[in-house]
């Protein structure tokens, strides 16, 4: 017998919540999307994509699972994820080529994670001239972003700068930026907890955020008045900073138009955060928990989470290491030092797993919360020693909507591009492109 929907209100005391959520099922099912699959099903849901990263490289042997396909065995590093193996997919042979040096030297910390996602070479400078490729989230956030009053969400627990040399000439930017917008236009994340949950919810009632949308709208009135004859009296570079600008503020503006259309979005019976925790465990479950309610209330359904920048040298003595993260990266296959990478790993996925966890717990249609969720992990170096770019260390959780046969090892053919694996998600939020980065086409067998 069909189980029938589970109403609104049962799935906010799933987290125990008085979250008003702007999807309704009296909008009307929405048809999940399942390449060479039986007839799609209408599921009342819609899909959600986030992008987690961590940085440094993995301790390979630990994380790589010996078999393939259902009966793979959780390794070391994967243990903590027992409670939800059955809703992940383990991805092998997959390749970041935009990390590699391509005849540019040094700078795997920074070319890993700014082509993680967008599949792109970036330009190496530590100027004002960079240049990367759009990435998967953002193509996302521009075909399905309006559905929403976030188009996307970008968060991380490590600060980074915007600009200076932090890796053998690369920017800053590239370091610490996962999501970009266009090739110029990096998206900062939050690291702010109390600054996400107001992004999120925002702060006072309901009126004091109508006139502060009034205020913002004049104001930007204002600057574009003001601004018009400015752009034929720039030179190029200026002219494209201006045009990001604009690029910016019309994105302002199309959240505050979205906002007068969209319900009421009431913050959530959650403690509103004081700012950052002093614990770094604290740190990253509290942005673990805000990405839940931003999903939970359909406030954005996409997001990238960056847990430390590329290069981190942070230490993790609640994990029973005291040395710096990158110093340890470079082994140089000590043994004792593989150990300390493998817990650090390990203490990643611990957090993978309660954010997994937490996704689980809330019923959603006839299923839950992960079940309509594709939650993406990894990291575009594989061995940090080698600074290798292959066979990276990849995870991918929920069942997106019921398009994905989870629980699984899947090992692809060398040299197979990571971007091939976003263009998949992206055509199970009926996002269809030509292609991302280097891709070459879809990512085969997700369905089995």
């Amino acid at each position: 017998m069909k189980k029938p929907y589970v109403s609104r209100r049962t799935v906010l005391q799933g987290l125990s919540t008085a979250v008003a959520l702007p999807w309704l099922e009296s909008m009307g099912p929405l048809t999940s999307w399942a390449a060479d699959a039986e007839p799609a099903k209408a599921v009342i849901a819609p899909n959600r994509l986030a992008y987690l990263y961590v940085p440094n490289g993995i301790n390979m042997a630990d994380w790589t699972p010996k078999s393939e396909g259902t009966g793979f065995e959780l390794t070391p590093i994967l243990e903590p994820l027992a409670a939800v193996k059955e809703d992940l997919l383990v991805l092998t042979g997959l390749t970041a080529d935009g990390a590699r040096p391509h005849g540019d030297g040094g700078g795997d910390h920074a070319r890993a994670l700014a082509a993680f996602l967008t599949g792109a070479h970036p330009v190496k400078t530590d100027g004002t001239d960079i240049r990367n490729g759009i990435s998967v989230d953002q193509v996302a956030a521009s075909r399905i972003g309006d559905q929403t009053r976030l188009a996307s969400l970008e968060i991380g627990c490590e600060a980074g700068a915007m600009a200076g040399n932090c890796d053998s000439g690369y920017s800053c930017v590239y370091s610490s930026t996962m999501a970009w917008r266009s090739a110029t236009q990096p998206l900062p994340k939050e690291v702010n907890p109390k600054l996400v949950f107001e992004r999120l919810f925002g702060s006072g009632g309901n009126a004091d955020r109508i006139q502060r949308d009034k205020l913002r709208k004049s104001v930007l009135d204002f600057v574009r008045d003001d601004s018009r004859d400015l752009q034929s009296r720039l030179g190029k570079n200026d002219q494209r900073k201006l045009d990001e600008y604009f690029s910016s503020i019309r994105d302002i503006e199309q959240r505050i138009e979205r906002a007068t259309h969209l319900p009421e979005v009431k913050a959530p019976d959650y403690p509103v955060p004081a700012g950052i925790p002093k614990e770094f465990p604290d740190h990253l479950k509290l942005m673990c928990d805000l990405l839940v309610l931003a999903f939970q209330a359909d406030v954005t359904r996409v997001s990238t989470f960056v847990f430390t920048n590329e290069g981190s040298n942070r230490s993790y003595p609640f994990a029973g290491v005291s040395e710096g993260h990158h110093d340890l990266s470079h082994h140089g296959n000590d043994a004792k030092k593989k150990e300390k990478i493998r817990d650090i790993n390990k203490f990643h996925v611990t957090q993978l797993a309660y954010l997994l966890q937490k996704l689980k717990s809330i019923p959603e249609g006839e299923g839950t919360l992960l079940d309509h969720c594709m939650i993406a992990y990894g990291s575009a170096n594989s061995d940090g020693n080698a600074h290798n770019h292959d066979n990276l260390p990849i995870l991918l959780a929920g069942k997106g909507g019921g398009t994905i046969q989870t629980g699984r090892h899947l090992v692809f053919p060398k040299e197979t591009p990571l971007s091939n694996l976003w263009l998949s998600m992206l055509e199970r939020v009926d996002v269809k492109v030509p292609f991302l980065g280097d891709s070459t086409g879809a990512l085969p067998g997700l369905v089995g």
